[in-house]
């Protein structure tokens, strides 16, 4: 723990934490609520994630906490555990907080096997049709709660969901009674005493789970925003103009004051001083957080299993995210991050963060400049971050509980128009078609569909198409041609003419993978029958995989057994080592047939052709 701390920058690092921390509160109350979890959850997020990334990372000025991208993705999660629970989020949690568990102690896997190095060769293009999907997912949800509208208020809309909350409700019965062996067509008394059971109360509540999930995502928040237009309440949207009009306006008399905090401190003292009926965010409870055991208690691994994937996706994206921002640290601050160690403190962090009910957060770049541009140095800067947001919890929650649902719905929209890749989108004209089509699947399929899948989807096809771009270009490298038409190297200038029809010369030139196995196999058949030797110059090859190992074993067991002599020259280290593992050489290739230099290729010719 040597040089962990210190202490000679502590001024810089306290103002430094401190400014941080105040850009941070109004954030991670908007994440939480967006989140579905309300705003006690972005808050523990911002705690813990700030605190123990800090502590373990390996960027030193690094502010971690809930961001847009992290929210987004744990909006999915959290919607689709809770609709496998029928609507009922006290139940749906520990399964929701494993997932988010589950999701640290991968990026701490990530960072033990040293792969933060490799989260670079993730595609522009997929990430920036993301974040800009991140943006259109914010900006949409949020315009049903800037207006005052929330679905499952709505008599009117969720009285069309209580024929099928009936049906439900007697599946279930039906589902129960199945488990437990009661034979339902034998005996319907017990059926219909516990149909009896159910009310009014109940159909209600799954009616109203049915309406939240029909309203829920993009698709959804339009298919209601007729409805939401024709119910506007009107000192919501203004409480929510409000705040966004202050969030851009007060950023041109000053910067040295987060924007984003003024409009949270001035709009709502506006709505509590003068005692305008709004609604307010959730109660945000008091007293230090307490961990959910629950996690462990009712652990069942069939609830999280479907999120497996979800909770990697949480994990690269935190990576990705965390990393970047590490990058954008080192360049203000002339240092040098340790990226392996940065994922392990972001997955303590995040796990740590779901034990006590926290969001998933990652380093936030605007967080993390703040710091820096107050005087922030050290991991110091960041536990005090989270230290104050702790502060904050404990002598404010029953006062921040009165903050207006509008003024949060305000600043999303704000972050949802911020987080937007305008560079990606201004560039499409220009880029490549097959990286502005990646791009634009990646951001409608994350908008209209899944987030995770799009994701997914976007990286198989953008290694799919650089696969086949590195094997249309080797191809071109490699072709099959007879010494009269393919460019002699510099040392076959003294060929002997005499041999210039029974040798041909192949130069396999490039890496031969599965991307180019198809181009290589077209070897024998434009080799004709008059040739008899063929050398194959393999100095260039500087690595084969196994698809490329089985096509050169085919082509050279089709040239053997059309009789003609196979001679290989400079094999590299990597290509020998796989065939000889394979036993192409000796069984199929002697190796007296194997040569280091052409020349002596040449010489075995003359010595053997007769």
């Amino acid at each position: 723990m040597k040089n962990l701390f210190n202490f000679k920058h502590f001024k810089g690092d306290l103002f430094g934490g401190m400014t941080a921390g105040i850009v941070a509160l109004p954030l991670a109350l908007a994440f939480g609520v967006s989140s579905g979890l309300g705003p006690s959850a972005g808050l523990y997020g911002a705690i813990f994630v700030s605190f123990f990334a800090a502590l373990f990372g390996g960027t030193n000025t690094q502010i971690s906490g809930p961001t847009a991208p992290m929210t987004a993705v744990s909006m999915v999660v959290i919607a689709g555990i809770v609709a496998a629970f029928d609507g009922d989020i006290t139940k749906a949690l520990p399964a929701i907080l494993t997932v988010f568990i589950l999701s640290g102690l991968m990026q701490i896997g990530l960072g033990l096997l040293g792969l933060g190095k490799y989260i670079k060769y993730i595609p522009y293009p997929v990430v920036s049709g993301f974040m800009t999907a991140i943006g259109v997912i914010i900006l949409v949800t949020q315009i049903l709660p800037s207006v005052g509208y929330y679905p499952k208020e709505d008599t009117a809309f969720v009285n069309q969901f209580k024929p099928h909350a009936e049906e439900i409700i007697l599946d279930n019965i039906l589902k129960e009674e199945a488990g437990e062996g009661i034979l339902v067509l034998e005996d319907f008394k017990e059926t219909v005493k516990r149909a009896e059971e159910i009310n009014q109360t109940h159909i209600l509540k799954e009616s109203q789970t049915l309406a939240g999930k029909e309203a829920s995502g993009v698709i959804g928040a339009f298919k209601v925003l007729p409805r939401a237009l024709n119910n506007i309440n009107w000192l919501e949207l203004l409480l929510a103009l409000g705040t966004i009009l202050i969030i851009y306006g007060f950023k041109r008399i000053t910067t040295a004051v987060p924007s984003t905090l003024v409009a949270l401190l001035v709009v709502s003292g506006i709505a509590f001083g003068f005692g305008l009926d709004y609604r307010p965010i959730e109660e945000i409870p008091s007293g230090l957080p307490i961990p959910n055991l629950e996690i462990f208690t009712s652990f069942k691994l069939g609830n999280i299993t479907p999120y497996i994937f979800t909770a990697l996706t949480l994990a690269l994206l935190g990576a990705i995210d965390s990393l970047l921002t590490s990058v954008v640290a080192d360049n203000m601050t002339k240092t040098k991050h340790k990226p392996n160690k940065e994922l392990i403190g972001q997955g303590i962090g995040n796990s740590i963060a779901a034990l006590f009910g926290g969001i998933p957060g990652a380093g936030a770049t605007i967080r993390t400049v703040v710091n820096i541009n107050a005087g922030g140095k050290t991991r110091l800067s960041g536990m005090i971050a989270g230290v104050l947001l702790l502060v904050v919890l404990l002598a404010l929650g029953p006062i921040a509980s009165q903050i207006p649902a509008a003024v949060l719905a305000g600043i999303l929209i704000t972050v949802g128009i911020g987080v937007m890749d305008y560079k990606g989108l201004k560039a499409i004209p220009k880029m490549p078609k097959p990286e502005v089509i990646i791009m634009l699947i990646v951001l409608i399929l994350s908008s209209v569909w899944n987030l995770v899948y799009a994701v997914g989807i976007g990286l198989v096809i953008a290694s799919l198409m650089f696969m086949k771009k590195i094997g249309d270009l080797t191809a071109k490298r490699s072709d099959v041609k007879s010494l009269i038409e393919e460019k002699a190297w510099e040392d076959e200038a003294d060929f002997p003419k005499k041999l210039k029809e029974q040798v041909f010369i192949k130069h396999i030139k490039g890496p031969l993978f599965f991307g180019s196995t198809s181009d290589f196999q077209q070897l024998i058949k434009q080799i004709p029958d008059t040739a008899t030797t063929v050398i194959i110059r393999m100095g260039r090859m500087q690595y084969i995989d196994q698809s490329g190992l089985y096509a050169l074993e085919d082509a050279l067991i089709d040239l053997v057994n059309d009789n003609k002599k196979v001679l290989l020259v400079n094999i590299i280290e990597q290509p020998r080592y796989l065939m000889e593992r394979i036993d192409i050489i000796p069984d199929l290739i002697p190796k007296e047939q194997i040569f280091e230099t052409f020349k002596e290729s040449i010489q075995w010719i003359n010595n053997n052709e007769k």
